[in-house]
């Protein structure tokens, strides 16, 4: 009895702090800080080459090609060269909605270089939806640019 009620009230606690009512992706519709549409914006295959010190901090803009399918909680921008831009949120304050591929996208945040570690990219690739075969065919660490976005703004 006893039992039941503490996993009872647990459950009722924490409940709302994982579980997000997240907005479906729409023209307008701002996530996060949010953003605009004005001002000075790069395009994400542009990014890099505007880095300074391996860091950028202002607007991009891109087509998101996939997104976390577990929480929304990174989705990766299209490049005209076929790679992608890995993006996830500021401080993991919040996520996208799933119907977000396919949507173009301003993001408002800073750019860093990492290198993300197999078991990383192994978790990416899970969340993703890949199959087994695609996860353990990750073997290597990847060095790539990611973007930490405060604000999200579907154009």
């Amino acid at each position: 009895m006893k039992k039941g009620f503490f996993v009872a009230c647990c459950m009722a606690v924490f409940s709302p702090i994982f579980a997000q009512d997240i907005t479906p992706a729409a023209k307008g519709v701002t996530y996060g800080a949010g953003t605009t549409s004005e001002g000075n914006i790069l395009s994400a295959n542009d990014l890099e080459k505007n880095m300074s010190n391996e860091k950028f901090t202002g607007k991009i803009t891109g087509k998101v090609e996939e997104v976390c399918q577990e929480k929304g909680c990174w989705m990766k921008i299209g490049k005209p060269n076929g790679e992608t831009l890995m993006v996830k949120f500021k401080d993991y304050k919040f996520f996208m909605p799933r119907d977000i591929v396919g949507k173009e996208v301003v993001l408002e945040g800073d750019a860093i270089i990492k290198e993300v570690p197999v078991k990383q990219l192994q978790h990416y690739a899970k969340d993703a939806g890949k199959t087994e075969e695609e996860i353990k065919n990750i073997k290597e660490p990847k060095k790539e640019v990611q973007f930490i976005a405060k604000g999200v703004l579907i154009l």
